[in-house]
C-alpha cells in the first residue's frame, strides 16, 4: 500500500478582495516582492530584515509571485501610481517647501 500523501502548506491566502497575503501574518505578498524589487533583497535578506516572517513563508511569497507575476506586477504599478497621486495631491510639507526654496531639494 502506498504512503498517504500529506497536504502541502501553501502559506498564501487570498482575501475577499483578491489580494494575496502571507498566511498568519499582516503582510501582503506584494510587500515582500516590493522589498525584493526595490532593494534587491534575496528571500534570506527579507527574512533577516523582517524576522517575524518565517523563511518558508518568504519563499512561498516568491513562488506565488512567479506563478502570478503579471497580475502582481500590475498591482505593484497601480499602488505606485496611487502613491504618486496622493503625494501630488498633498503637496509639499512645510519642511519640503523650505528645503526646495533653499535649493536642497528638487
Amino acid at each position: 500500500m502506498p504512503p498517504i500523501a500529506s497536504p502541502v502548506a501553501t502559506h498564501i491566502v487570498i482575501d475577499d478582495r483578491g489580494r494575496s497575503w502571507i498566511e498568519g501574518t499582516n503582510t501582503k505578498v506584494v510587500e515582500v516582492i516590493a522589498d525584493h524589487l526595490a532593494w534587491g533583497w534575496s528571500p534570506e535578506e527579507i527574512h533577516r530584515n523582517h524576522p517575524q516572517l518565517p523563511l518558508s513563508k518568504v519563499f512561498a511569497a516568491f513562488s506565488y509571485y512567479y506563478d502570478h507575476r503579471q497580475d502582481l506586477d500590475a498591482e505593484i504599478e497601480r499602488l505606485n501610481q496611487e502613491t504618486l497621486a496622493m503625494r501630488a495631491a498633498a503637496g509639499d510639507s512645510e519642511f519640503a517647501a523650505r528645503m526646495r526654496a533653499a535649493g536642497k531639494l528638487r
